[in-house]
């Protein structure tokens, strides 16, 4: 390659390569469209799934429909990123009180049932949505499509810690198909009946609930709250 061709080839480089302001512009989207996503939550615990239109979207961010319209399409298109944005973050929550290095199979389970609790009054809006949306025969299969797999591999993680302590502590009775499917029952119930009474927040009767069963199977290794 001769010294000309070589120049032209390292311009072409610097050209394609993402400089600082490429980087900005890609900071400045990324903001833009998680302030409506935010948006859109907020609208849709306050009015419901009807108050979300691209129009009182923009009106809430004080912007305009094009705006909201270039980041996400269509307003199901902006539903699928509100969802993935919810899934996002209740896996990393599951991530740091279930899969957090150095945990018995005991801490874990009792991580998981309390993961759905404090996700819940850490973020009631966040809940109030995914409860919206899973209530909606249309929305349902957007959310099922994409939290499924999650809650799916959620289901099957704890099912697996129950059985290794079933085994571990030698307790034949214990079925860990029916102690996962009921302690999802538990958690999946309390969400839905929190966001229909919200006062119902502060109570810890989820919480020793799934205690008194987890007692009940494994006395040895849980406690009754």
């Amino acid at each position: 390659m001769d010294k000309a061709m070589a120049q032209k080839a390292m311009t072409v480089e610097q050209e394609a390569a993402p400089g600082p302001k490429a980087d900005g512009r890609r900071q400045r989207g990324t903001a833009s469209a998680q302030r409506i996503i935010d948006a859109t939550i907020r609208l849709i615990a306050d009015e419901g799934l009807g108050g979300m239109t691209m129009q009182r979207i923009a009106q809430s961010i004080g912007s305009s429909n094009s705006l909201v319209v270039f980041h996400f399409g269509s307003k199901e298109n902006l539903l699928r990123a509100v969802i993935q944005h919810l899934s996002d973050q209740f896996d990393q929550m599951w991530q740091q009180m279930v899969n957090a290095p150095g945990l018995t199979a005991e801490q874990r389970v009792l991580g998981a049932i309390d993961c759905a609790r404090h996700f819940s009054r850490q973020h009631p809006d966040w809940v109030a949505v995914w409860v919206m949306v899973g209530g909606d025969r249309q929305t349902m299969q957007i959310d099922r499509a994409i939290s499924a797999p999650n809650d799916l591999a959620y289901t099957a993680q704890v099912r697996a810690l129950l059985a290794e302590i079933a085994e571990s502590g030698d307790y034949a009775g214990a079925d860990p198909d029916i102690l996962s499917a009921g302690l999802n029952y538990l958690v999946q119930g309390a969400w839905y009946w929190d966001n229909a009474f919200p006062d119902a927040k502060a109570s810890d009767a989820m919480h020793k609930t799934a205690l008194m069963l987890l007692a009940y199977a494994f006395p040895r290794h849980f406690a009754p709250g």
